[in-house]
């Protein structure tokens, strides 16, 4: 979460600053109305972005429950390159909106390089986002509307920029030479794309040896995608969800130690796979066989727990906690199977009935 904020931190206040400089512009209405449209569109995207991300912040590994939300499409250990970069990018974007025709050549171009990095790793966020499964929380579309603004703004400020910079470039003249033999190539409209070639391959590998030394890899930038669950180019898998209206020994045979808890199998409820293990299965059991013979009792019973249980389920959150409920269940689920075995003919069958696929 704390990324989203970094993101909105970075972004915002320079929007902003750029509507102030707007209404301080001598130019026609309809250029004023084209410019807010702009920031507008940006603005809107980066809210949709950071509120989808609050409902789908999850790692892969996580167990979750789909109900409060879905996976995350980028791997939060990878995506501060991503949110460089696209940082950079959109910074570039509203800069050379904004001040193109200001900037020295050098800037410009780096400013260039910038917005075309952006313009892949916009794509890739679309296409990551564009499968829509069944346990995905449906907010993918809302992630797309900030790399696809980019992207469409991005075209139009290259063609707008590039060209009215070149024009005023031609008639530059700096008294250092190097800079001056540098504005003069950048100048010629038909080498620009060649300089930004040329610049794209060193800088990305400067911003990456950069973020290297604060903990990134070399290929965070594709591990942002492909570590992920659920999505276009997910390469991991997730452990079954947590069952929303389930016992909250569910979360334990989810979220414990193996060697621990013991999980025997995979079992589905409510659609859902989930991980079972012999004391839910005496559990759900025992709540089968009160269901039968007390249903009154058993509605009450049923009643408090999806009351008070799934809250408490909501706070086991580790695997030592996990190990600490099961634990601290084994007395129960002894009572409960001697009440199985005092009560019914089969009681192993019945037993090992429970969430069967």
């Amino acid at each position: 979460m704390t990324i989203i904020f970094i993101i909105a931190l970075l972004i915002f206040p320079f929007i902003s600053w750029q509507i102030y400089n707007i209404t301080r512009k001598n130019v026609s209405t309809g250029v004023k109305v084209i410019e807010f449209l702009f920031i507008a569109a940006l603005v809107i995207s980066v809210g949709l972005f950071c509120f989808a991300w609050i409902f789908n912040s999850d790692d892969y590994y996580k167990a979750i429950d789909i109900i409060d939300g879905g996976y995350s499409p980028f791997s939060l250990k990878h995506v501060p390159t991503l949110a460089v970069y696209f940082v950079l990018a959109m910074f570039s974007l509203v800069k050379l909106r904004f001040q193109g025709r200001a900037m020295p050549p050098l800037i410009f171009v780096l400013c260039v390089v910038f917005v075309v990095i952006g313009f892949p790793i916009s794509l890739a966020i679309i296409l990551q986002v564009s499968k829509i499964k069944a346990d995905n929380s449906g907010m993918g579309i809302l992630f797309a509307f900030l790399p696809f603004s980019y992207m469409i703004s991005s075209i139009f400020v290259l063609l707008h920029t590039t060209l009215n910079e070149a024009k005023l470039a031609s008639n530059r003249v700096y008294h250092n030479k190097i800079l001056n033999y540098l504005n003069q190539k950048m100048a010629t409209v038909s080498t620009q794309p060649l300089w930004v070639l040329l610049l794209l391959i060193p800088v990305f590998i400067l911003i990456t040896a950069i973020l290297m030394l604060f903990g990134q890899h070399a290929n965070s930038i594709t591990k942002v995608f492909t570590e992920t669950t659920t999505w276009a180019f997910s390469q991991k898998t997730h452990p079954p969800f947590l069952d929303h209206k389930g016992h909250y020994l569910c979360t334990v045979a989810a979220c414990g130690d193996p060697q621990i808890v013991k999980p025997i199998r995979l079992g589905k409820r409510h659609g859902y796979e989930i991980i079972v293990n012999r004391q839910l299965m005496v559990a759900n059991a025992f709540e089968d066989l009160i269901q039968q013979y007390t249903p009154a009792l058993h509605k009450v019973i049923r009643s408090f727990y999806d009351q008070y249980g799934y809250s408490l389920s909501k706070n086991i959150t580790s695997a030592k906690g996990s190990n600490l409920i099961y634990i601290l269940m084994k007395p129960l689920e002894y009572f409960f199977l001697i009440v199985l075995y005092l009560c019914c003919i089969e009681p192993e069958e019945r037993i090992a009935k429970q969430y069967s696929m």
